[in-house]
């Protein structure tokens, strides 16, 4: 069978990559190992945590926030199968949704393991072990990444006590007390779920602050909102073993510069320290594939050393993000088509998805710092926005970096109640390399939470008024 492109992974940089190559004309085919589309993301990952999330957040506010507003309803109960059914519901209704996509747009689907045996060769193998032959123009390796663990630390993952993210949003029962190793986004973030819950939270991290790449301002009142919330950290700690013991687990940590370790019992133990490209299997090296550090390697144009031989997403440099594999799977289909795709790397935001949000895109104080770049900065809390007093969630601040000659935004950096969202505006500036001023001259409606951001520039100028 014979494609002008075939493209290996069905994850949100594969299956976007390979419709758009379709609907450039292209006879397109995927492989994808698991028996639905979607990736890790879809599967076990960005979508079910966020249903999770979600839920966690309605239980939490049922039991803490709705007096408050008059809302009584009682003590609330916690169905943790009814929770884990509107997850499941979610995933399948996603991942059906990337079938149906990939079907609507006449890309063929092979399911099993891709191997690529030379430029314009690659096998997949069914997990009955029969063998199919695809020859093509071009490939793309978009087969994401999988969870790392400590250095030099032996984990035994039963998904069940020793858990990673996979195992963390599929528990059977309700855990006492859950360790989180890693203060990362997928560590806060599922951590989150379960300390809504009534779960005891302790996180270790190997630094000394949690979110590392973000801006340590806001990660400094986020580490403080958290521990309002229950959290408890041992920061500045390495982990040296992670074990079963009876019905349960065992993490032993020391400090990382050196002492006496500790010892933590728990219910369940989530290791959370970020994730690896997974390239396992796939004949790189036999075809001779540059690799660094485990990465594959690419140029401007996302091609490997290898004539013909594409990667985007996990398996490269930059951010592990979905949203960054979606824009890079479209720029490839675009530069295979003779068309000029591109991504911008200093404007992909990231979000951490707890409540409230934090939410980052462009360089942070540290980045400007670092590289002698004059900044002024604008901050604006949401406690002085009304939209978030009347909806009992002020914690947090915008803060929004401009160059100190020319005011272009550089950076912008928000700890609240739908930062997620709220980064976008940012994130539309900075593609268009707008200013501060060009954001506090722009309308906004009131009251919003929006606001804040406009205020946040209007800071930048010593001119935020509003309330």
């Amino acid at each position: 069978m014979s494609y002008d492109l075939v493209v290996i992974g069905t994850g949100p940089g594969g299956y976007v990559c390979a419709i758009r190559a379709a609907q450039l004309g292209m006879k397109v085919a995927v492989v994808e190992k698991r028996q639905t589309h979607g990736g890790t993301c879809l599967n076990v990952g960005c979508i079910p945590s966020k249903a999770l999330l979600h839920a966690s957040e309605m239980f939490a506010q049922a039991e803490h926030d709705l007096p408050a507003l008059g809302v009584v309803v009682g003590k609330p109960k916690l169905d943790l199968n009814a929770m884990m059914k509107h997850k499941d519901d979610t995933v399948a209704a996603n991942v059906n949704g990337v079938g149906f996509l990939l079907k609507k747009n006449k890309v063929d689907a092979f399911h099993g393991r891709g191997v690529i045996k030379a430029a314009g060769k690659v096998e997949v193998v069914a997990d009955d072990g029969k063998v199919t032959a695809l020859e093509t123009r071009n490939i793309v390796i978009a087969t994401g990444s999988e969870a790392a663990v400590p250095p030099g630390v032996k984990v035994a993952f039963d998904e069940t006590t020793i858990v990673s993210s996979t195992g963390a949003i599929a528990l059977a029962k309700k855990p006492e007390k859950l360790v989180v190793i890693g203060a990362g986004v997928i560590g806060l973030e599922l951590g989150s779920v379960w300390a809504r819950l009534g779960v005891e939270v302790i996180v270790v991290e190997y630094l000394d602050r949690i979110l590392p790449g973000m801006d340590a301002e806001v990660a400094k009142q986020f580490q403080r909102i958290l521990e309002k919330q229950g959290f408890k950290f041992h920061l500045s700690s390495k982990v040296v073993s992670i074990e079963k013991a009876g019905k349960g687990a065992k993490v032993s940590f020391e400090p990382a510069a050196g002492g006496a370790s500790v010892t933590l019992d728990a219910d369940v133990a989530l290791v959370a320290t970020g994730r690896r490209p997974y390239v396992d299997g796939l004949g790189l090296e036999e075809i001779g594939v540059a690799m660094d550090r485990g990465r594959v390697v690419i140029d401007s144009r996302f091609q490997t050393n290898v004539p013909g031989v594409f990667a985007i997403g996990d398996v490269v440099r930059g951010p592990m993000l979905a949203h960054k594999a979606e824009d890079e799977g479209t720029a490839v289909a675009e530069i295979l088509a003779g068309q000029h795709g591109h991504v911008n790397y200093d404007v992909i935001p990231g979000v951490v998805y707890t409540m409230p949000e934090v939410a980052s895109v462009g360089k942070t104080e540290e980045e400007l710092k670092a590289a002698g770049v004059a900044y002024s900065v604008g901050k604006f809390p949401f406690t002085a926005n009304g939209r978030a007093r009347a909806m009992r969630a002020a914690e947090g601040f915008v803060k929004v970096l401009a160059d100190a000659q020319t005011d272009r935004v550089l950076g912008v950096h928000i700890v609240g109640i739908g930062a997620g969202e709220l980064i976008s505006e940012a994130a539309v500036l900075m593609e268009f390399g707008g200013s501060a001023e060009d954001l506090a001259r722009t309308c906004h409606a009131h009251p919003t939470l929006s606001e804040a951001v406009r205020e946040a520039a209007l800071a930048v100028d010593k001119r935020a008024i509003h309330i």
